[in-house]
């Protein structure tokens, strides 16, 4: 499965609106949705600095490895 991205969670426990950390992070709210949503091929260091930063927690709360069989190995 990959990385599995977990910001709309973290957003929903620290009551926080897309709205807002869009705003604060300095990015659309559509380009937001599109990160919640797991729809990015990547996403830049700093723009995940400002995301910890805002909803004062650390990379691995947003962003999950998820391994595609056992012990990580690929799906045949």
């Amino acid at each position: 499965m990959g990385i599995i991205v977990k910001l709309d969670v973290v957003l929903a426990d620290r009551k926080v609106k897309s709205k807002d950390l869009a705003e604060h992070i300095g990015i659309t709210e559509a380009n937001l949705s599109l990160l919640k949503q797991g729809k990015v091929k990547g996403v830049r260091f700093d723009t995940l600095l400002a995301i910890c930063e805002y909803l004062k927690c650390q990379p691995g709360d947003v962003l999950i490895y998820q391994p595609d069989g056992p012990l990580g190995e690929p799906k045949k």
